[in-house]
């Protein structure tokens, strides 16, 4: 090993500072770095290299279900965003205003996009006029600022990358078909490519997003047993069409209005990866988003034969899956620890012993499990291997969700459930009265996460006044 090089640096135990240890990851995993810009953060070519792996994934999704990419500007006049007073009443405490071009102060204030509905909205109006226009399935790849108070990487920036799917339909049964089955994309690729986990539901009129007439979510738990809203689905009916004017003459000849959803997802996901996944080590990245897959560590590379088995095994690797030889001179162990680090799903060992039995040492990140496979069926073996990493990723994360879910009847159950288990979903059942949904987060500090699709009837009583239930919610404290 190279004198000048240090062993990877290690990283504050999440037990006994979780905040601190998701920084440490962010910053020793080189995800992110920070600006001169409070709450702006770079994100670093691996961070970002998990971020276009999302953006693919979640873009062929989009387009098999028929939707297009689009791109609208980034400023918004104020007189446009004032047409729907609700909408903006929800972001006005967030909005960032441009004032000057140049030294000439704007006769009209313009902000920066804290999320683009008017936009399409202006658009729309110009370009529907006919059923035969609808519906317009769009998605948007682009940058959005929120000006939080307090910010932290991923989960909360004041500038941050997502993508926003605006559709719009002749009828309401269409839009609120859209609704869910884009919060069913999201929950499936959480599940099958992010191995994480979430709870589908509707949530409640005090929490949806400003000016929907309905608000759908997929919620998670990470490990520390807070909750991550992870995504989210609008169903808006034909509100926005109405104070925007979008008419359209339907098949009877009548003009009349549209309705409309939105739906998105942000780099919060990279947050969520790291806090439902990560270990003391360092990050756990699930194959279908991990740039490397496979990593081969050439053992005695000094050695006649080493590196050339490891290029060799690369280049039948390569055409199926995401692979690096580490040829530097760093020590087997350093490189170790380097990439369970980075969280690279698979780590491939090969060494002179190896070779000569036309083997190689196989080992997981999410376990460390240790296997010694045969070379002759490489491709397949490491396909498994991946599939198991998956797999294992996914029982893990619900195992700790199962654990940290407590279902309770009364105000006293939800706070002794907390004090003795630790922070986690708690399922309750509600009248449906928002005095009701406020007094539960004062006395216990949880608040509604979602009305779940899957209802179970606990008990036919609120958990706070003892009125007669209308749904089971689930509530936590969140991110």
């Amino acid at each position: 090993m190279a004198n000048d090089k240090k062993m990877v640096e290690q990283i504050t135990s999440m037990d006994e500072d979780f905040a601190k240890w998701y920084t440490d990851i962010c910053k020793k995993a080189e995800l992110i770095d920070y600006t001169s810009v409070k709450g702006c953060m770079v994100i670093r070519p691996y961070g970002y290299a998990i971020w276009e792996l999302i953006q693919k994934n979640l873009d062929t999704r989009f387009k098999e279900t028929g939707h297009e990419n689009v791109y609208m500007p980034m400023f918004i006049p104020e007189s446009l965003l004032n047409k729907e007073k609700e909408h903006v009443e929800g972001f006005a405490p967030e909005v960032a205003w441009v004032t000057h071009g140049g030294s000439e102060p704007l006769t009209e204030r313009i902000c920066v996009r804290p999320t683009s509905e008017t936009l399409f909205c202006e658009h729309y109006a110009n370009v529907v006029k006919s059923y035969r226009d609808l519906p317009k399935l769009y998605n948007q790849w682009c940058s959005v600022v929120r000006w939080e108070k307090t910010t932290r990487p991923f989960l909360r920036s004041r500038e941050f990358l997502w993508q926003e799917g605006h559709t719009i339909h002749a009828t309401a049964d269409e839009a609120k078909e859209e609704t869910i089955r884009m919060l069913n994309c999201y929950a499936d690729f959480h599940e099958q490519d992010l191995a994480i986990p979430v709870i589908k539901g509707r949530k409640t009129e005090s929490d949806k997003f400003a000016g929907a007439e309905a608000t759908y979510a997929i919620e998670a738990l990470m490990h520390d047993g807070k909750a991550l809203q992870a995504g989210t689905s609008h169903y808006f009916g034909d509100g926005f069409a109405k104070a925007f004017d979008i008419k359209y003459t339907d098949k009877e000849n009548k003009l009349v209005h549209p309705f409309q959803t939105s739906w998105g997802v942000t780099t919060r996901m990279i947050g969520g990866l790291i806090m439902t996944h990560g270990d003391n080590n360092g990050l756990v990245l699930p194959p279908a988003v991990a740039p490397i897959q496979v990593v081969i560590i050439p053992v005695q590379q000094q050695k006649e034969g080493v590196l050339d088995a490891a290029y060799a095994l690369r280049d039948r690797l390569k055409g199926q899956f995401r692979v690096k030889v580490d040829d530097s001179d760093n020590s087997p162990g350093w490189k170790f620890s380097e990439y369970e680090m980075k969280g690279v799903p698979l780590r491939i060992e090969i060494g002179p012993r190896d070779i000569a039995d036309n083997k190689c040492v196989t080992v997981q990140r999410h376990n460390r499990e240790k296997n010694f496979d045969s070379l002759e069926n490489i491709e397949q073996v490491v396909a498994d291997r991946l599939e198991e990493v998956r797999q294992g990723m996914y029982e893990k994360a619900l195992a700790n969700r199962t654990a940290r879910t407590y279902a309770c009847t009364s105000i006293d159950e939800i706070k002794d459930a907390l004090a003795n288990n630790g922070e986690g979903f708690v399922k309750a059942m509600w009248c449906g009265e928002e005095a009701c949904e406020d007094q539960v987060k004062d006395a216990t500090g949880v608040a509604s996460r979602c009305i779940p699709f899957e209802q179970e009837q606990l008990s036919d009583r609120c958990v706070c006044c003892g009125k007669p239930a209308k749904h089971m919610v689930y509530w936590a404290i969140a991110y």
